[in-house]
C-alpha cells in the first residue's frame, strides 16, 4: 500500500504541476493556480499520516516506509526548486516573459551551483533521517533494520553527491572558444599575434 501511495504521490505531484501553470497562464486564472500549485505539500503530508497510520496499526517497519521517508525527504528539498525553474520556463512559452536564465556551465560558477544543489540534496537526507529516527523511536529497536538501512542511504547520496560537487570546485570546467566569443564578440583569441618590430616601425 505504501508503495502504491508513493506512486500516486509521484504521479499527483506532476498533475497538480501541470494543471496549475496550465490554469495559471493559459486561462489566467493566477490565483487558482497558486492554489494548485500550493496543494503539492499537501501530497506528502497525506504520505506521511498514511505512514504513520499502517505503523501504528502494528505494520512491521520495512523498506517501504523507509522509501517514504526518503522520498518526503527529496521533495521537501527539491519540489519548490522544481515548480520554480518550470514555473518560469512556462511564463516564458506561455505568458511571453523573459526566457529563465540556464545555470552556469563553466569554471566556479558551475561549482557554486553545484554545492547549492548538494545543500539541497544534504537538506533531503537531513529530513529523511529524522523522520526514519522518529519512526524507529515510534515501534522501538525491533525490526527495525530497514528504517536504519534507509538511513544510510540517504546519508551516503548526500556523501556521494558531495564528492561529485567537489570536483567541479577541484577541476573547473573550462568555457570552450566558441562560449567565449558569443558571450563577448570582441574577444580574440590570441593565437598568432606578433608585434611589429623596429624595422616595421620604421617603414611605418
Amino acid at each position: 500500500m505504501i508503495v502504491g501511495l508513493i506512486i500516486a504521490c509521484e504521479a499527483g505531484f506532476w498533475v497538480l504541476l501541470g494543471a496549475g501553470l496550465a490554469v495559471r497562464y493559459l486561462l489566467r486564472m493566477r490565483r487558482t493556480g497558486v492554489a494548485l500549485l500550493l496543494g503539492e505539500p499537501l501530497l506528502e503530508v497525506v504520505l506521511f499520516v498514511v505512514t504513520v497510520i499502517d505503523l501504528k496499526r502494528g505494520a512491521e517497519p520495512s523498506w517501504e516506509h523507509g522509501l517514504a521517508a526518503v522520498y518526503i525527504g527529496f521533495t521537501v528539498a527539491y519540489g519548490h526548486y522544481t515548480i520554480r525553474r518550470l514555473d518560469g520556463h512556462a511564463a516564458h512559452r506561455l505568458a511571453g516573459a523573459p526566457a529563465p536564465p540556464k545555470p552556469p556551465r563553466y569554471g566556479m560558477a558551475r561549482a557554486r551551483h553545484e554545492a547549492k544543489l548538494w545543500l539541497r540534496t544534504v537538506l533531503a537526507a537531513a529530513v529523511a533521517c529524522v523522520l526514519l529516527q522518529a519512526a524507529i523511536r515510534y515501534v522501538g529497536d525491533g525490526g527495525t533494520e530497514s528504517l536504519r538501512a534507509f538511513q544510510w542511504v540517504a546519508l551516503r547520496a548526500a556523501v556521494i553527491h558531495g564528492l561529485i560537487a567537489l570536483t567541479y570546485a577541484l577541476w573547473p570546467k573550462r568555457a570552450p572558444a566558441s562560449a567565449l566569443a558569443a558571450r563577448d564578440p570582441e574577444h580574440v583569441p590570441d593565437l598568432d599575434v606578433r608585434r611589429p618590430g623596429k624595422d616595421e616601425e620604421q617603414v611605418r
